[in-house]
């Protein structure tokens, strides 16, 4: 037999290392495998010195299952988003639409920089006081201390992203008459959209910080107000629970919500291959 020339066999196509459906399950997959091993520290560790405060996952999940049973759990939680959800639109709203006219008008900006700066140091738990001492312990204090102390960051973002702003596509909207409407959708918001994107992003862990520590001093109810109370019966567990069920409903939403609608946003821009 003639041994056959390797130049008469077909060539071989290599195998895809990088399809789209391996890219989108690896980001997954490490994920849930780094999940994995940070419980598994965290119950080696809790087995290796045994303390009361200290618990097992399988202590907090009990917890978490006890109280989600019963309800309190879920009711807290909502309370709690509610009070996030509230302040955090109040502050994007209000602290926009100051930080767009201060970089669009400087002599505003001169005139209320003090007062930026000045609330941009107060610390947190000053306003929080100083509103429940003014308003009472009601819940418009409540959510109007979480907002004041994130607006001034917003205020920052946004006027910064007006002065970056490109002059030339004003001019263009100048000349194709661009009504306010117009500009606002076409024009400004495409090219504000990182520094939207950026307050929003910050504000959402800040708001949500300053929120349980509103609750634990002068509300009634909520996840920090759940917090306060197991930290004076030293129930770890208890506090573990809630933290971690508020803390994962927080990555859903960046997940499920704030990422998609970013990528949404953006995919007009121009993207490196």
């Amino acid at each position: 037999m003639t041994p056959v020339s390797m130049r008469s066999l077909p060539p071989q196509e290599p195998l895809p290392q990088n399809t789209p459906l391996r890219r989108g399950l690896m980001p997954t997959l490490t994920a849930l495998v780094s999940f994995a091993a940070l419980l598994a520290v965290w119950h080696l560790a809790a087995m290796t010195w045994p303390s009361r405060s200290f618990p097992p996952p399988l202590d907090v999940l009990r917890a978490f299952l006890h109280d989600f049973g019963t309800g309190e759990l879920p009711h807290h939680l909502a309370i709690t988003l509610w009070r996030v959800g509230a302040s955090f639109l109040l502050a994007m709203v209000i602290g926009s639409a100051t930080g767009i006219y201060l970089g669009s008008h400087r002599r505003a900006d001169q005139f209320l920089q003090p007062w930026v700066i000045l609330f941009l140091n107060i610390p947190a738990l000053v306003i929080i006081v100083l509103a429940y001492i003014w308003f009472g312990l009601t819940e418009a204090a409540a959510i109007g201390a979480v907002a004041v102390n994130k607006i001034p960051n917003v205020i920052v973002t946004l006027r910064e992203g007006t002065r970056a702003l490109d002059l030339r596509y004003s001019d263009m909207a100048r000349v194709y008459r661009f009504n306010m409407l117009e500009r606002f959708r076409h024009v400004l918001l495409p090219q504000l959209q990182p520094y939207l994107t950026a307050a929003a992003r910050s504000g959402i862990s800040l708001i949500w910080k300053i929120v349980l520590v509103v609750e634990l001093l002068g509300r009634s109810d909520g996840v920090g107000f759940q917090i306060n109370l197991y930290f004076q019966l030293f129930d770890v567990a208890a506090i573990l629970a809630y933290t971690l069920a508020f803390v994962g409903v927080m990555l859903f939403i960046e997940l499920v919500v704030v990422q998609p609608l970013e990528h949404a946003s953006t995919r007009w821009r121009q993207r490196a291959s």
